[in-house]
């Protein structure tokens, strides 16, 4: 309580100071000319970063400036008669975002502003921060990944920010069926009634609660954020390891422009695959515009069913699209009105047997599967000098269908079937003030409503019988509030909180009567509450060096989980992480750039999963633990258009405080000595064995070392035309499936490459991209069914070596 009390009176002294430094007025002396050059030109002048949100205003003319006045005011008298609004980042940085479309005859076709280097050249911008902070000045380790270099060589959804960092993996059941982890902080292999430990978001609206990464399509996207780490004061429950967030390229009011690519792919031992993906802009008034991108993908199958004497069995069909419509009614608003729809449908599962032929296994069912995801959204925001409102809604209804082969050895076929449903309500309202004159600050309300009903069956595979299922809802009010105060020479600190208020009930699905009753208590509705606490500092010693030190917290609510017919509790868990970290340079800016962070987690109350008596995945607290992560990332531009990068994450986790649940798990699982619980509730007695294998428990799915290396090249060509080669080698280490030794396969360690060519010009080019350059076998996920967990060596290999060919074009 005490550190409570002062992070609260921290903040209230902080909020309690403003700081009035006027801007020094300066001599201007511009010509006319375009807003691209004056801006820059000004920017010079005065020692500001100034960027052009829109580049159809690059090209508007300017007439001349000439006086003594404040930058600010310089940079208003270019706007004159500019449907352009300044938004001040901080003092020295600003930014030009387009009001509406241009008078007629004066809108230009869209062109990229000539590129510039060092301090010329806009600042990248963590817009997951809430209030727009610059990279260089985030407290934290964070990485903001291009739009346009993740569909460099072919678009692949979450599989492209997977290769471009080393601190984030994935299980590997197959599109729309995996969980995202960033650095050490993994729970599970399985879909079950446990929140994601990774937050994902498109813009500022939530994309899951407690269901996988949708995976969603990446095209026509603006860039991709993660913030490494716990973010509980601003993105609440479901942040323990990090955020990934998704900005998409918003509807322009000056511009009609479309795009489209297509590739068509040869995999060595597996079938052709194919993908086209296209976008339209269209101005519909002054003030109102459309963007719609659709798209589909057919990946062709590659492992083979030596029992079935079927081939290529893993063919996966991804079709969908995203459309916004933009309305700008003028003096800062703005309203987007948003949709997206997505199928996934998996003729059969990736996994093989180790022991039989590479890239075969042999199964004696079909383990098809197939999502669907649809998501609705409304987002207003209002900008005023220094302030921003916004208010965003959403609604998302997330299906997913999975088939398991549950045959036992010898035994009758069985299938078990599972599906998940999920409905998502949520809304954020927040104002904000971005730094500027040395203070920024950021409040917040928002509401979640999120229900998951999660259907079971087994049996025959003509007519499955159902068995337990478990329905988990939980309503969460927050509130949130985050404050930075530049309090002297070139120290920052941050002080935040968020209090949240959940509801939580649940039921079982399809239980037999004598389990209902004697587990009624169980569904019982309850309360959670949690504060989540943060502070962070930071201090620009030198030009362009960062350091940093932060303390954040995060949390998931418990829910019922199923064990062999029963329903049953698990409470919430809870982790704090201490970092600190360095950053020097911009990536892609600057000559030499490199981050740096090392952190410790304490994580209580463990959410994980096992396996029941029955054979099937369950969820428990499995006691507490404790991770240390150190990351880095390099980067090196020797000559302009050669850059070279490097990363690398260490984990170390454990489960140090194993609970009983857990040590029952690891009897069970051994059948190790025989053991109960005492009338006072204790356990009595365990082999040394049992306890030993329970303490020896590494956290499951993240690698204890990963590591990237990656280069990229440009050039003119001459006559408009330009060449593009970049390539990467990610190592991914050695890691286990799950918690206990029943779920203690290996997997991991194994090396994926990929090497990419464009050539052409901006609105014409082609690609050549060769992806598992060495044809590796790997085993990038150990788990198939678990019904055959223990029993056989499941393996999820690389997508053989695959070569594609494809074109793009703009209009």
């Amino acid at each position: 309580m005490t550190a409570l009390r002062l992070a609260f009176a921290f903040t209230a002294s902080v909020a309690c100071v403003t700081a009035a430094a006027a801007a020094p007025v300066r001599d201007f002396d511009l010509p006319a000319g375009n807003l691209g050059t004056a801006l820059t030109q000004l920017g010079r002048q005065a020692g500001l970063s100034i960027s052009v949100a829109d580049a159809g205003l690059w090209r508007r003319p300017v007439p001349p400036l000439k006086g003594r006045m404040a930058p600010r005011e310089a940079i208003a008298r270019l706007l004159r008669g500019i449907d352009a609004r300044i938004v001040e980042i901080d003092a020295q940085t600003f930014r030009i975002v387009a009001l509406a479309r241009p008078a007629p005859g004066a809108a230009v076709r869209p062109s990229s502003p000539p590129r510039t280097t060092g301090s010329d050249e806009s600042p990248i911008i963590v817009t997951a921060s809430k209030r727009d902070i610059r990279l260089r000045d985030y407290p934290g380790m964070a990485s903001v990944l291009d739009g346009k270099d993740l569909a460099f060589g072919g678009e692949r959804g979450t599989e492209s920010i997977l290769s471009r960092l080393a601190s984030v993996s994935s299980t590997h059941l197959g599109a729309g069926r995996n969980k995202l982890f960033i650095r050490g902080i993994a729970d599970s292999s399985f879909t079950g009634p446990t929140q994601a430990t990774v937050g994902q978001y498109l813009g500022d609206i939530r994309l899951n609660y407690n269901a996988p990464d949708p995976d969603l399509r990446l095209y026509d996207v603006a860039s991709v954020e993660v913030l490494e780490g716990p973010q509980g004061t601003l993105y609440g429950a479901g942040s323990l390891g990090g955020i990934i967030r998704i900005v998409g390229n918003a509807p322009r009011l000056d511009t009609t422009e479309a795009s489209v690519s297509a590739g068509v792919s040869a995999t060595q031992h597996g079938d052709p695959s194919g993908d086209l993906g296209g976008m339209v802009n269209l101005p519909l008034s002054p003030h109102i515009a459309l963007r719609a991108v659709g798209y589909g993908i057919t990946d062709g199958g590659y492992i083979d069913d030596v029992l079935r004497g079927k081939h290529n069995i893993n063919r996966t069909d991804v079709y969908g699209g995203r459309v916004t419509l933009r309305i700008d009614p003028g003096d800062g608003w703005t309203i987007d009105l948003g949709g997206i729809a997505q199928d996934t449908h998996g003729d059969d599962s990736q996994y093989a047997d180790r022991d039989l032929p590479p890239l075969s296994r042999a199964s004696r069912i079909g383990q098809g599967f197939g999502g669907q995801y649809r998501l609705g959204q409304v987002v207003v925001s209002k900008q005023w000098d220094g302030l921003r409102l916004l208010s965003s809604t959403g609604y998302i209804h997330q299906q997913l269908t999975e088939r398991y082969d549950a045959s036992l050895p010898d035994g009758p076929l069985r299938i078990f079937r599972q599906h998940n449903d999920t409905r998502l309500f949520t809304t954020e309202n927040r104002l904000s003030r971005p730094m500027q004159d040395g203070f920024g600050w950021v409040l917040g309300f928002s509401y979640i409503d999120n229900r998951t009903r999660l259907d079971r069956s087994l049996g025959a595979p003509e007519e499955p019988l159902p068995v337990t299922g478990v329905t988990n809802r939980i309503r969460e009010v927050t509130g949130y509030g985050e404050v930075s105060k530049l309090l002297f020479g070139a120290l920052t600190v941050t002080v935040g909180g968020r209090y949240t208020h959940a509801k939580l009930t649940g039921s079982g699905n399809d239980m037999l009567p004598t389990h209902a009753l004697a587990f009624a208590g169980t569904t019982a509705s309850r309360t959670e509450s949690s504060f989540l606490p943060s502070v962070s500092i930071s201090t620009t010693p030198l030009d362009k060096l960062t350091f940093y030190a932060r303390f954040q917290e995060g949390f998931r609510p418990g829910g019922l989980a199923i064990d062999s017919g029963y329903v049953r509790r698990f409470r919430n868990d809870r982790v704090a992480t201490l970092e600190t970290g360095l950053r020097y340079g911009t990536p892609g800016r600057d000559t030499v750039d490199f981050s740096a962070s090392g952190s410790y987690t304490r994580w209580k109350n463990i959410q994980a999963d096992f396996i029941d008596e029955s054979g099937l995945p369950s969820t428990d607290n499995i006691g507490n633990g404790r991770i240390w992560s150190v990351s880095a990332t390099a980067g090196w531009q020797p000559i302009p258009g050669l850059r070279a990068d490097v990363g690398f994450t260490f984990n170390d986790s454990r489960v140090t405080e194993p609970s009983p649940a857990y040590y029952v798990a690891i009897a069970r699982a051994n059948q190790m000595a025989h053991f109960d619980f005492a009338s006072d509730g204790t356990l009595r007695p365990l082999s040394d064995e049992a306890i030993a294998a329970a303490k020896m428990s590494r956290i499951p799915n993240v690698a204890r070392f990963a590591a990237r290396v990656g280069l990229d090249y440009r050039t003119r060509l001459g006559d408009g035309m330009d060449l593009r080669v970049g390539g990467y080698a990610r190592y991914i280490g050695k890691s286990r499936l799950g918690i206990g030794p029943v779920l203690g396969e290996a997997q991991g360690d194994y090396l994926d490459t990929a090497l990419s060519m464009r050539i052409g010009r901006p609105q014409l080019g082609f690609t050549l991209t060769l992806t598992n350059l060495t044809d590796s076998i790997g085993n990038r996920f150990a788990l198939g069914t678990p019904f055959n967990t223990g029993r056989s060596d499941q393996i999820t290999p690389l997508r053989p070596r695959t070569i594609r060919l494809g074109v793009d074009a703009a209009f």
